[in-house]
């Protein structure tokens, strides 16, 4: 199994910044992409970023010039680094990774979620 713990999360003023992190564990997987995914009340849940092992990245259109995210392989960790929030930013924070077996690498990649940080964003 893996588990993504998350951190960073909190209350900030609009035009403020905040750093998320998400660490995967788990032995023997392979992690593949990894990306951050957004839910606000009454509202459908939405990709913010993802980005592969090997660094390629995707933005959604509202956070483009203003997120972004990395990884660092060695630690199977991945950072969302926020600025110029905005209130419409406010939301719980969910991490996703793909990962499996590495002695399986012919098995499809299954998907993991973390527990959510939340994130608001003060007018």
């Amino acid at each position: 199994q893996v588990q993504l713990v998350e951190s960073g999360g909190g209350l900030v003023q609009a035009g403020g910044s905040l750093r998320l992190s998400c660490a995967a564990s788990g032995s023997s997987f392979s992690i593949g992409t990894m990306g951050w995914y957004r839910q606000a009340p009454g509202k459908q849940r939405e990709l913010v970023a993802a980005i592969t092992s090997g660094g390629s990245t995707t933005y959604a259109d509202s956070v483009k010039g203003r997120f972004t995210i990395s990884r660092d392989n060695a630690k199977n960790t991945v950072y969302l680094q926020m600025n110029s929030l905005k209130p419409e930013d406010t939301a719980v924070y969910l991490c996703n990774a793909n990962a499996r077996s590495w002695s399986r690498p012919w098995d499809p990649w299954n998907d993991y979620w973390g527990q959510g940080t939340q994130v608001t964003v003060s007018s």
